[in-house]
């Protein structure tokens, strides 16, 4: 007997319409799957079903870039330690680093099958005395637990919204192009779709974080990216209702949300710490081994991101 969540009717009928999802035919896929996962000397992975249904929706159902998705998924895992190693949500200086509220998923979505709403505040930190490898190691940790327990983004997507005061150019001197790449790898590993992209408050350092991240976006992508230069423009497009009261919403107060977000990480420390034993053993890939080195060296030109 498969062992998911059930969702509302609204995210059903996506599933449906947009995934290619047969509820009759899930525990099937499901099987063929974990046979398959079985049969991969090199690969470790969780093999829940909640777990491989959220790979499976983010692929639309297909087996193959199923396949393709969690070999990726497990091999940036062990190929960036320091993003994903030492992730106990209660190490007082994680606990610091999720108090900054840089990368916060809102609490309301747009719609009972709309995309969740991401908030990432590129200023909330200050460069000088903290280190972007460690901010996004938090953020992957908010990532991980939406691939678990937000049925929401892997089913709707997510909605980004980057607020830019306060951010710098000593923010982007962080940013090496073997880290943007190590960045991009992590963001196609994920089986998330990304609906949108909508700047505001651009800072003095926005169109060079522009040019940096652009040639790494796909048309598509690209077509979705929006720059508001006022909260009245921000909501024509975001409702009042979802954002937060800094941003002229409705969607309760900023303080309120960074706490809630460091203690839904807290309350699920035993599984960060677990996710520690799912790593590839490359010595045992068929072939090639994949390693850091294969995989984020600097020379050539970057891949292009591609977005559902």
């Amino acid at each position: 007997m498969v062992s998911i969540r059930q969702i509302s009717p609204e995210l059903e009928e996506k599933c449906r319409t947009e995934l290619n999802e047969v509820p009759s035919r899930i525990p099937e896929d499901l099987a063929a799957l974990k046979q398959w996962l079985a049969k991969q000397p090199h690969l470790n992975p969780r093999t829940d079903d909640q777990f491989l249904v959220g790979f499976l929706r983010g692929c639309k159902y297909s087996l193959e870039k199923t396949k393709e998705k969690l070999d990726s998924f497990y091999t940036v895992k062990t190929a960036i330690p320091e993003f994903f190693e030492n992730r106990d949500p209660t190490d007082a200086k994680l606990q610091e680093y999720m108090m900054l509220g840089v990368n916060l998923p809102l609490p309301h979505t747009m719609g009972p099958a709309g995309p969740r709403i991401v908030l990432v505040r590129m200023g909330s930190y200050d460069p000088s005395k903290y280190s972007i490898v460690d901010i996004m190691k938090v953020c992957y940790m908010i990532t991980d637990l939406q691939l678990i327990h937000d049925d929401t983004t892997i089913i709707a997507g997510h909605m980004v919204l980057v607020d830019l005061r306060g951010m710098g150019l000593s923010t982007l001197s962080q940013m090496s192009p073997t880290l943007i790449k190590k960045m991009t790898s992590v963001i196609e590993a994920f089986p998330s779709r990304t609906k949108g992209i909508h700047f505001v408050n651009p800072s003095t350092g926005f169109d060079a974080l522009f040019k940096m991240f652009h040639g790494f976006l796909s048309k598509k992508i690209q077509e979705r990216i929006q720059v508001h230069d006022s909260f009245e423009a921000l909501h024509k497009v975001i409702p009042r209702s979802y954002l937060p009261e800094e941003y002229g919403g409705q969607g309760g107060a900023l303080v309120s949300i960074i706490e809630d977000c460091k203690n839904e990480l807290v309350a699920h420390r035993e599984f960060f710490l677990e996710d520690a034993r799912y790593r590839n053993d490359e010595r045992k890939r068929p072939g090639r081994p994949k390693t850091a080195g294969t995989l984020f060296g600097v020379e050539g030109s970057f891949r292009s991101l591609e977005f559902d």
